[in-house]
């Protein structure tokens, strides 16, 4: 059960969502049944509309910043529906974990700092492996003059290439916490548990089986 002060955040991207008010109604839920029962107090909340692109993300974002500010005044926990309503940006999240103030997700109320940390960095890679990936696709397509919907094994090499690469890409970034659970003495069935937990997809954006660990641990040992 929550328990303490809090101070709620909520943030949509667009003015059109925030218009509509249907993404801060679900954050909103989201919260409040975080909150359901136990001793806490809910001090203030504060709703923002942006974009919270760029490297100067938090400038962008005043609510935030005031967010903070109460949390400090009144010893508060900061409180969101979900870790990518703050940012999908490794360095803004580090940020936001330096800057004094602790702050839980609804989402993933369990989690630590470094947990969060590493959630951010599988968020961040997993949004640039899609936008290179739409990218390099289209352009291959165009140099090779590919029609679209046409079989045969010249169209197919090129995309089983890109597979390959894409998947030794991936177990390429997930080497270090794969190393770090390894030196914690983690079973494969507790390597599993943990990034479920915390929120890190497997290749195809699914949930992780013991069989997808497996293959993992073999890519990174062969």
């Amino acid at each position: 059960m929550a328990s303490g002060k809090f101070v709620a955040y909520y943030r949509v991207s667009t003015a059109k969502q925030g218009q509509s008010g249907l993404g801060m109604e679900a954050q909103q839920a989201a919260v409040a049944a975080y909150l359901n029962g136990g001793n806490w107090e809910l001090i203030d909340n504060f709703q923002e509309v942006e974009t919270g692109k760029g490297s100067n993300a938090l400038d962008k974002r005043p609510q935030l910043k005031a967010a903070l500010a109460a949390c400090r005044k009144h010893g508060a926990t900061l409180i969101i529906a979900k870790l990518d309503r703050l940012a999908r940006n490794v360095h803004f999240v580090s940020g936001l974990l330096e800057a004094g103030v602790d702050f839980v997700a609804a989402d993933m109320p369990q989690a630590n700092k470094v947990m969060i940390q590493m959630h951010a960095v599988m968020s961040e890679w997993e949004r640039d492996q899609i936008s290179a990936r739409t990218k390099a696709a289209l352009a291959a397509a165009k140099a090779r003059g590919v029609v679209l919907g046409k079989a045969g094994a010249d169209n197919l090499r090129p995309n089983i290439e890109q597979r390959q690469a894409a998947a030794k890409d991936f177990v390429n970034k997930l080497r270090g916490i794969f190393t770090g659970m390894r030196s914690r003495g983690l079973s494969q069935r507790q390597m599993v548990e943990e990034l479920n937990v915390l929120g890190i997809k497997a290749s195809r954006g699914g949930e992780w089986s013991l069989l997808q660990v497996q293959r993992v641990l073999k890519a990174i040992d062969s």
